[in-house]
């Protein structure tokens, strides 16, 4: 036969997947998923079972830690000495266990994540409550198991005599499954587990009434009654753990943050940390210092803040931004008759109750073969005392000690254990008062083996039992709750003034699309003229805005959408400089612009927002619904094919819209005829335009004071009397605005109108050429005439390069109305 027909052919896939399954059913039961009877890992059970055999328990002094682990790796766990030593300091940790099943001595760790000295450094023995998971072991309460090499038996379980799966908790992670139980309270846990025993019945609702949530041994405060109710129904939920903390007052006006509790398995050298670079980072105003005074007293961390800094602001920043404030997951999985299952609290509760109906019926059975042998053997004492005489010349007169027990089984009829119990009686136990205790001792155990048998006769009784020793557990070993419960998840909000200095700045656009931010400093010595802002050759300045650093930027686009921009995010400059490119700031596409900006503090209610297209839809929508935090574009207003978004106007209603088109026509309009509609909205008819025409302008007005003025391409304009433009109706075909001189021998005004201003005062206006020249106008120069008027000239602009943009310039802010 040659080599190769030794082999048969395989599909690796296959090969694959047959062995990663059995190594994944290996790590699931025997790694990483603790037993949902005893709540414990298989390394976490061989490390207490073999402290236990080698006699390694609270009454006697400690031993070296290499010694147990020595015999764990030896006897049980052949998986290295690193993961028996890191289950053995998990288990002596007091801030990762409700119940510490070891007593360490030595440096085991801290909450500062340090790690633990070397196993051949520490000691440690069993701590008292871990006896009671080990408690009547020895009398066959358990199934046992050989050992890895054979050599030797282990548990399959431990007794368990308290629910240590919800009372200690557990996290493990193995290959398809993971596990995560919080630390629950111990007189909370055995109250439920005697109340399910009294009422099989019990919905999840009445055990909540007595396990109220979690019990973490680091405290802090536990919120979300909502996610501990979905945990305990289903075996997952989502709760919030806070840090314990309080505002103190010291001298001068100061404050400071004292935190005492933190969160669950948070480091708490890592949290002081992450504080200080909030502090270090400024990303907090008012934070001086931060301060860990934890000691022999307990944890104390210490946030020392500024003078008249908002503490409760800082406090909600650092809940917010650091592991002051964290989320904890429940996944309650444990093997249940050796597969990994997900339980709710009943579930697990159940599974306990029956484990030790389990362990106390085979300590009965095991104690009443014991009670049943020893009275065996009483009876058969006692009936020999009666026969004494004859027994003893029984004896004497026997060849040696197995013809002397052949002799008492066949005259006297005893059995031979009792006739060996015969033969070994010390010549004391003749005297009247041995005699009297044995009949008195065997009185004792005949009610025994009655008690103990009622026990296997009836549930009732069984589980009696089981509930007296739950109560011993929870008197000796139960201590109040740490962790204190909050029903609803409080909603952390951090005001910006927090994390910024409020600081009134100005706010700039140019026509190209550069933007900065300045201060009022800078301005005041650049010469405190708007005018004198730097932009680069050519450019001029389209939007300009005195904000504060505080408030936030709403910029509206042609295609309908809007981007959100914090004004302290917008980058700083000189007033001379000339600031940055917009796409830097905010994702604009290149083919996009702004065409409005609106800066927000706070998003009215009572406000809505005015969109005007160049096909005359009007779209009103409430200012709240464009509240956001997003960074990216979203959608302002719905844009058909080919329109695009000529205006916004902020508005509180009550007010009349006027649009100007390019063609010369105008309406006017109550803009609460637009009903308010959803921000992605298309709007409604607002114009009825030609074929070939657009609106170029939207202005909101009241009243009848004022006058409209329209400007056309080549720079003729005039102003009309607010009166002379009727109140119409929205969507019709509106009215005349400006006349259009056409023919040969007729000097033209213009092809069409480039922009609309409101004017009630002496205002400057601005004209952008299409080769980016900058003409300005001054209002009061445009002569007041009928709608239907000509205009005069007012900017001298040739047919070669036409105006195409119209601003109204208001200080401090400057406006676009029209283009």
């Amino acid at each position: 036969m040659s080599m190769l027909e030794q082999f048969l052919p395989a599909f690796l896939e296959e090969v694959v997947g047959d062995r990663f399954g059995r190594y994944s059913k290996y790590i699931i039961q025997d790694r990483a998923i603790p037993d949902v009877r005893d709540g414990l890992k298989p390394v976490q059970r061989r490390i207490l079972y073999a402290m236990y055999d080698a006699g390694n328990t609270p009454d006697k002094t400690y031993r070296k830690s290499a010694k147990t682990v020595g015999d764990v790796m030896g006897n049980y766990h052949p998986h290295g000495d690193s993961s028996i030593y890191e289950g053995m300091v998990r288990m002596a940790q007091p801030w990762k266990m409700g119940h510490p099943l070891i007593d360490g001595h030595g440096n085991w760790g801290s909450q500062d994540d340090d790690p633990p000295a070397a196993m051949r450094y520490t000691e440690a023995r069993l701590s008292t409550i871990a006896m009671e998971m080990l408690r009547d072991i020895e009398k066959r309460t358990v199934l046992f198991k050989d050992n890895f090499d054979g050599t030797a038996k282990e548990p399959v379980v431990l007794p368990s005599r308290y629910p240590n799966l919800l009372v200690n908790g557990v996290s493990g992670i193995s290959s398809g499954f993971a596990t995560e139980i919080p630390p629950h309270n111990l007189r909370e846990v055995i109250d439920a587990c005697i109340a399910l025993m009294n009422q099989p019945g019990m919905s999840i609702d009445e055990l909540r009434g007595i396990v109220r949530g979690p019990d973490f041994p680091t405290g802090g405060l536990v919120m979300g009654e909502e996610g501990i109710r979905e945990a305990y129904t289903s075996g997952k939920g989502r709760i919030h753990l806070r840090s314990k903390t309080e505002i103190e007052t010291l001298r001068g006006g100061r404050s400071q943050i004292v935190i005492t509790e933190i969160p669950y398995q948070v480091v708490k050298s890592r949290l002081v940390t992450a504080m200080d670079n909030v502090r270090l980072e400024k990303k907090v105003e008012g934070i001086a210092e931060v301060r860990d005074e934890s000691g022999r007293n307990g944890l104390r961390i210490v946030v020392e803040l500024k003078k008249e800094a908002d503490a409760e602001g800082i406090l909600a920043y650092l809940l917010k931004k650091t592991d002051l404030q964290v989320t904890y997951n429940f996944n309650m999985v444990a093997i249940v008759n050796r597969t990994p299952k997900q339980l709710g609290l009943r579930e697990m509760l159940q599974a306990y109750i029956e484990h030790q109906k389990e362990v106390v019926t085979h300590r009965t059975k095991y104690e009443l073969e014991k009670a049943e042998d020893r009275a065996h053997v009483l009876e058969g004492l006692v009936k020999a005392l009666n026969l004494l005489d004859e027994i003893i010349a029984l004896i004497k007169a026997s060849k040696n000690r197995q013809d002397a027990q052949h002799n008492l089984v066949e005259r006297f009829a005893f059995t031979e254990r009792q006739a060996d119990a015969i033969l070994t009686l010390q010549l004391y136990r003749l005297t009247n008062l041995e005699i009297t205790s044995l009949e008195k001792e065997l009185k004792e155990i005949a009610k025994r083996i009655a008690q103990l048998r009622a026990i296997l006769d009836s549930e009732k009784k069984l589980l009696g039992v089981i509930r007296t020793e739950l109560l011993e557990i929870r008197e000796t070993y139960g201590i109040d709750r740490r962790s204190e419960l909050r029903g609803e998840v409080e909603e952390l909000k951090v005001n910006l003034e927090v994390m910024v200095s409020p600081e009134d700045v100005f706010v700039t656009l140019s026509q190209e699309g550069y933007i900065k931010r300045t201060s009022m400093l800078s301005f005041t010595r650049s010469g405190g003229e708007l005018d004198s802002a730097g932009v680069k050759e050519g450019d001029l300045v389209r939007h300009l805005h005195a904000v504060n650093t505080i408030d936030s930027l709403l910029l509206f686009t042609r295609k309908g959408q809007y981007y959100v921009l914090p004004v302290h995010q917008v980058p700083e400059f000189k007033w001379k400089d000339n600031g940055t490119a917009l796409v830097n700031v905010i994702p604009i596409p290149k083919d996009d612009a702004v065409v409005r900006i609106l800066p927000v503090r706070e998003y009215d209610p009572a406000l809505s927002l005015l969109f005007v297209t160049r096909k005359g839809q009007v779209k009103r929508t409430e200012l709240k619904e464009y509240q956001s935090n997003r960074t990216m574009a979203i959608a302002a207003c719905k844009v058909g094919p080919g329109d695009e978004v000529v205006a916004v106007e902020p508005t509180a209603g009550g007010k009349e819209l006027i649009l100007v088109s390019r063609g010369g026509m105008s309406i006017r309009f109550a803009e609460d005829e637009v009903n308010a509609m959803g921000r992605v909205a298309g709007g409604v008819r607002g114009i009825q335009l030609k074929e070939d025409d657009a609106v170029v302008a939207a202005l909101l007005v009241e009243g009848d004071e004022g006058e409209v003025l329209v400007v056309s391409d080549l720079g003729y304009g005039k102003r009309t009397l607010l009166l002379d433009y009727p109140l119409q109706g929205r969507g019709g075909k509106g009215v005349a605005t400006f006349e259009f001189k056409e023919g040969k021998r007729v000097r033209s005004n213009g092809a069409s109108l480039i922009g609309a201003a409101w004017i009630r005062d002496r205002q400057e206006l601005t004209l952008l050429t299409a080769a980016g020249e900058q003409l300005t106008l001054d209002s009061e120069k445009a002569p007041i005439e009928e709608r239907r008027a000509t205009g005069r000239l007012l900017a001298q602009i040739t047919k070669t390069d036409p105006a195409v943009t119209l601003f109204a310039r208001s200080a401090p802010a400057l406006e676009q109305s029209g283009g």
